[in-house]
């Protein structure tokens, strides 16, 4: 069972908008942070426990609950988290899922303040042809992304440890080297205060090298 992490207090978080578009965006030079998976990964529970604020990002029992481009400031604007809807299998239509793909390929190549994009992985399942699928595009569009994996409270330590090695292997087939990962649970905070301390160390590396538009 993941132990909890008991760091810093919850962050204030500002609604920005949400928008099936990605030019609809404000444009701004603050680093912007998105958070992405399959469908049912725990995307929402993630962001609410990283914020520390219940209800921010909205979760729900069925896959797909996130159909939109939603943006909140973070830190009074430090930072800006983007909770784009998720890939891979869902209760909508063929056409809705074709919409969700355009919306976020054209977000996380058009979207000039993109920092990082955090890809959440099912940490209690063996490696997922969707997400490897995912991350492979990233690669050939050029955007940075960290690997998440979440649930790690829903099993075993030994468990996930297989099941990160399993993913490790298949990843490894398509890249030369490892992005940065994390392994997080949503119900006890484990794995929040290394998230945000990546975070801030990116900006501060950002602050140092200029604008990012």
């Amino acid at each position: 069972m993941a132990q909890e992490d008991r760091g810093r207090l919850n962050l204030h978080a500002e609604f920005v908008l949400s928008s099936p578009r990605v030019d609809e965006c404000p444009e701004w030079d603050i680093p912007e942070y998105a958070f992405i998976g399959r469908s049912n990964v725990g995307k929402s529970s993630l962001i609410n426990k990283l914020v520390g604020r219940k209800g921010l990002a909205k979760t729900s029992g069925s896959p797909g609950k996130t159909q939109l481009i939603n943006l909140f400031k973070i830190d009074r604007g430090t930072w800006v988290l983007a909770d784009l809807p998720g890939y891979g299998y869902a209760k909508v239509s063929k056409v809705m899922r074709g919409s969700f793909s355009t919306m976020i390929g054209r977000y996380v190549r058009e979207r000039k303040n993109l920092a990082l994009v955090f890809v959440l992985i099912d940490g209690r399942l063996d490696p997922q042809q969707a997400d490897l699928d995912f991350l492979k595009q990233l690669g050939l569009w050029e955007v940075p992304f960290a690997l998440v994996f979440t649930k790690a409270d829903k099993v075993s330590g030994s468990v996930l440890m297989k099941n990160r090695a399993a993913f490790e292997k298949a990843f490894m087939e398509d890249w030369d080297e490892l992005p940065p990962w994390f392994q997080t649970s949503a119900q006890t905070g484990y794995g929040r205060d290394k998230l945000l301390a990546y975070i801030e160390s990116i900006n501060l590396q950002l602050r140092e090298s200029g604008p990012l538009t």
